[in-house]
């Protein structure tokens, strides 16, 4: 359901009382944590309990588990997933009464309101890239407030509070929300057709990105990835709206550029040159290309800022990860066993590339589950080609989210467009049909890696417990 976004947006401390519907997902807790640090009075609901949900009440959130109307009495604010149907309970209720009614973005542009934002945005990497920023300006002594799509692994949280004017957030592209933000500063990562059931086309989704450049402030700055055809795209777009643009990346013409790089194991290193200078070397502590790129901007955007190169990298090699992107579930009978969040056959290609680095000599297993039909109906055969690079694959079938059942896009698109011998796939319904498929192929040395924005996640565990009992 998409709420519209009102004309004017009332800073957070003005909002009374809020109650989040979906207040467990990764957007709304994120705006909770922050109001909660800022003392403001939080409720909130969700489908099931959580860890994220006994982690709100800890920090002073009352939590519901289930939605009714009479769990928005005496709230003046309410803040929605879009997730949500329009005969939410809750939602019908406040409506009703005529309370105060903001979609996620209007919740985020709240806590952001007197604070200078720093914004990631892009297709694929928003998460990392957020979140190496966060930490390499933390390093730097900037202490910014910080909303991430994902809990950052060092710390167990997606959100806090800072005590500077810096704010850094994840910005979301997939339902328009990123247009919603004033920026000092931002981040686009790249540009590739998604979420077109939001967009409608691809020409469309592009333009939203060259509005997005639009909102940045005068004397603000855009930092790309200029590898990324559509993000380089848009250094026209911010010389014609006056804005400035450093372009990053590993192509000649960035101005910030990643040489001379090293994919070892679990670590990533690289050289940093910005223009004529060589500024040093940096080890991260996750596999692959593409979080090279991440970290380059988020290094540039500290840089710009005025930050010393030695505390931002310092920051950047304390990195260890966020959950559900390349993160190491555990080990059991010899099997290492990893999840991550990629869900587009970009996003695919690339966590492969990092599985393969990590296996060694091990061979690679995986588990993907499509996210969403719309997604899976137009990307279902990409996903299943580009799944070809490991070798085995176990493909569950389409997590739907807010959409409904198609029985014509099910996970045996993807698993059919395999591009390896039929022994190597295998396509399943369920969490744990996967878990013991998986168990039953893995060998002493190989990788196990789940890989989807669903469920999934849960498989890992379940792979690890089944060989350890089978150790016994």
């Amino acid at each position: 359901m998409r709420v519209p976004v009102p004309e004017h947006i009332l800073p957070a401390e003005q909002l009374g009382r809020v109650h989040f519907i979906g207040i467990g997902g990764a957007g709304l807790s994120a705006i909770a944590r922050v109001m909660l640090a800022r003392g403001i009075e939080v409720s909130g609901s969700d489908g099931a309990d959580s860890s994220m949900v006994a982690a709100l009440r800890e920090e002073g959130a009352t939590v519901f588990v289930g939605h009714d109307a009479s769990q928005v009495e005496g709230v003046d604010t309410l803040i929605v997933s879009t997730a949500i149907r329009e005969d939410n309970p809750e939602y019908v209720a406040a409506r009703d009464k005529g309370l105060r009614i903001y979609p996620r973005s209007a919740g985020l542009a709240s806590v952001m309101e007197g604070r200078r934002v720093l914004a990631v945005a892009g297709t694929h990497g928003k998460t990392t890239t957020t979140s190496l920023l966060t930490v390499a300006l933390q390093a730097a002594g900037a202490a910014p407030t910080y909303t991430v799509g994902g809990e950052l692994a060092a710390s167990g949280t997606n959100a806090a509070e800072g005590s500077s004017d810096l704010f850094v957030a994840e910005a979301d592209e997939s339902d328009g929300a990123f247009l919603v933000y004033k920026p000092y500063a931002a981040v686009v990562t790249n540009v590739e057709a998604d979420h077109l059931d939001q967009w409608g086309t691809e020409e469309a989704y592009r333009d939203g990105f060259a509005q997005f450049v639009g909102r940045l402030a005068p004397d603000g700055f855009l930092v790309a990835i200029i590898d990324d055809p559509g993000a380089a795209d848009l250094r026209h777009v911010a010389h014609s709206l006056g804005r400035r643009f450093v372009g990053v990346g590993e192509s000649e013409l960035a101005d910030v550029r990643a040489v001379d790089i090293v994919l070892e194991g679990t670590t990533s290193s690289f050289t940093v040159v910005d223009g004529l200078d060589e500024l040093g070397r940096i080890t991260l502590q996750i596999p692959g290309r593409h979080y090279v790129a991440d970290a380059l901007a988020a290094l540039t955007v500290g840089l710009r800022l005025g930050h010393s190169f030695d505390l931002l990298k310092a920051g950047l090699e304390s990195f260890t990860g966020t959950r559900r992107r390349m993160e190491r579930k555990g080990e059991a009978a010899g099997v290492r066993v990893y999840d991550s969040y990629a869900h587009h056959p970009s996003e695919i290609a690339g966590d492969l590339v990092s599985g393969r680095s990590v296996a060694g000599e091990g061979r690679l297993v995986v588990a993907f589950q499509p996210h969403m039909v719309s997604r899976t109906r137009i990307f279902g055969e990409e996903m299943g080609r580009v799944l070809g690079a490991a070798d085995e694959v176990v493909v569950l079938d389409v997590y739907l989210a807010r959409e409904d059942y198609d029985p014509e896009v099910t996970g045996k698109l993807v698993a059919d467009a395999v591009p390896l011998p039929p022994d190597r796939v295998a396509s399943v319904a369920g969490l744990e049909e996967a878990a013991a498929e998986l168990a039953r192929r893995a060998r002493p040395g190989d990788l196990v890696l789940t890989l989807g924005a669903g469920t999934v996640t849960e498989v890992g565990p379940m792979v690890l417990d089944t060989l350890r009992k089978a150790e016994q």
